[in-house]
């Protein structure tokens, strides 16, 4: 599933979850490339409920969302999807 961000360096998030919700994997389209490595190395293999319980709020500076937070909305997405 794609999940175009917002109001982040990054433009999108690409998530892939297996059926029990585990996170197979995450790809950042843009942004810190280190950084987004870190996160989407970090998550996989995790349940996405926890990913979300961790990240959810993060922010960047005096920015209201950061990439982290917009990843816990792209797996909110892709849970409702999957419901």
């Amino acid at each position: 599933m794609l999940y175009k961000t917002k109001g982040t360096c990054s433009v999108g998030i690409l998530v892939e979850l297996e059926p029990d919700h585990t996170i197979r994997k995450v790809e950042f389209i843009g942004g810190c490339s280190g950084n987004t490595q870190g996160v989407a190395s970090l998550v996989q293999g995790m349940k996405a409920e926890d990913a979300i319980t961790r990240l959810k709020g993060i922010r960047c500076g005096s920015k209201p969302t950061s990439c982290p937070d917009q990843l816990s909305r792209a797996l909110e997405k892709a849970l409702e999807e999957t419901a």
